[in-house]
């Protein structure tokens, strides 16, 4: 008699976790991970897009347009991949621009201090602080999209033929 071979384990030798039972839509851990890989890939690209837009126009413009285009794009992302796994709604991206403009104070804030401390701060370190600032406005966006944006879309009923 030959016994079914188990699942095979991950890495870590623990079975993976299911998506949240009954919604199909990840956990916090997992939405955590997808938030910080997409996220931070849109915020890295940001940064680069900030540092070589503020050679052509004041840096509050450049931080200005550059947060606008990549909020929408990852509103977009987060809502395909990492909460709710369809696309964006009007609500979502503008309650997620309510968050984003958070972000941009915080910023702003960080390279007005950074400014007022070093009178010509080199590129690194220009990058190092507002990479810091934008880590920290991530983790505020994170709560706010998952426990206000996309809350409805976790918690929906799903739609099943019977």
């Amino acid at each position: 008699m030959n016994a079914p071979h188990p699942a095979p384990l991950p890495a870590a030798g623990r079975p993976a976790r299911p998506a949240r039972a009954g919604t199909g839509r990840p956990g916090a851990l997992t939405s955590f991970v997808r938030f910080v890989v997409l996220g931070g890939t849109v915020g890295l690209a940001a940064s680069a897009a900030v540092t070589a837009l503020a050679t052509l126009v004041p840096w509050a413009l450049a931080n200005a347009a550059v947060t606008v285009a990549s909020t929408v794009l990852a509103t977009e992302l987060h809502a395909r991949f990492t909460f709710a796994g369809t696309r964006s709604t009007w609500r979502q991206q503008l309650q997620s621009a309510g968050s984003a403009v958070a972000a941009y104070a915080v910023t702003s804030a960080a390279m007005a201090a950074l400014h007022a401390c070093v009178s010509a701060p080199g590129v690194l370190l220009a990058q190092g602080v507002y990479l810091s600032a934008a880590a920290l406005a991530g983790l505020g966006r994170f709560l706010v999209l998952r426990l206000v944006v996309f809350a409805a879309a976790r918690t929906a009923p799903t739609v099943t033929d019977e």
